[in-house]
């Protein structure tokens, strides 16, 4: 077999590894990964294309070390989940950097963080005076939270006495002009009763790109033919 062939059916190999690896490993995306779990994908990742170039008899051996590799994340989210302090060492624990509106100065040296990225991390926020935060803390994931003092935060329906009812999730019903049947009996309707709203608005089936309804029956419906792509290439 000629070299680019081998290449070729190991690529493809390696390619059902990392599939099948990602698939085990769950669906957390990267900002919630902590860095040990960053490294050990890249090193997956690397892997990969080793086995895809390596063109020796042993080439099958990096598939053992891509399932080596695979399995360590594993082993610790389970150790993780039987034991806190188990947690503890291979996630840390979040950092308050801002303690009822005073800066804890040595939580930012000790998570290597300056005073200007700290203003950084709180205009991200859309937070521009410091005085505005009540606590702010860095999660094991890098990711930063923020909770403003309460004169400051947003007014909600609470706040001003009114009750407000649950909207829920709105359902993709019909898409590329057919109904959706498994995902509309979430919403409590019928493809009858989707087929009448449909009528009432003079609107056929197969002209609908996008239609979600939630289980208060407020319905979206978007067509094929609305003039709007031609529109927004002109503009």
């Amino acid at each position: 077999m000629p070299i680019w062939g081998k290449v070729i059916i190991q690529s493809l190999i390696a390619l059902v590894f990392m599939f099948v690896l990602t698939r085990i490993l769950g669906k957390r995306q990267i900002s919630q990964m902590t860095f040990f779990e960053y490294i050990i994908g890249i090193t997956i990742g690397d892997l990969a294309g080793n086995v895809s170039l390596e063109i020796g008899k042993d080439w099958y051996l990096g598939l053992v070390s891509l399932v080596v590799w695979g399995s360590i994340p594993l082993a610790l989210e389970y150790m993780q989940i039987k034991s806190r302090k188990m947690r503890m060492i291979v996630e840390s624990t979040p950092t308050v950097l801002i303690r009822e509106g005073k800066i804890l100065e040595g939580n930012l040296r000790k998570e290597r963080i300056t005073n200007e990225e700290l203003v950084s991390l709180l205009r991200n926020k859309d937070i521009f005076h410091t005085r505005e935060v009540d606590f702010a803390v860095i999660e094991p994931s890098g990711k930063f939270n923020v909770m403003l003092k309460r004169e400051n935060r947003p007014v909600t329906v609470r706040d001003l006495g009114l009750e407000a009812e649950s909207e829920g999730l709105a359902f993709e019903i019909i898409l590329d002009g057919k109904i959706m049947d498994s995902t509309l009996s979430f919403t409590g309707f019928s493809r009858k009763w989707v087929l009448t709203k449909l009528k009432e608005r003079d609107i056929r089936v197969e002209d609908v790109y996008l239609a979600q309804c939630d289980r208060q029956g407020h319905l979206y419906i978007d067509l094929y033919e609305d003039g709007i792509d031609e529109l927004s290439e002109d503009l």
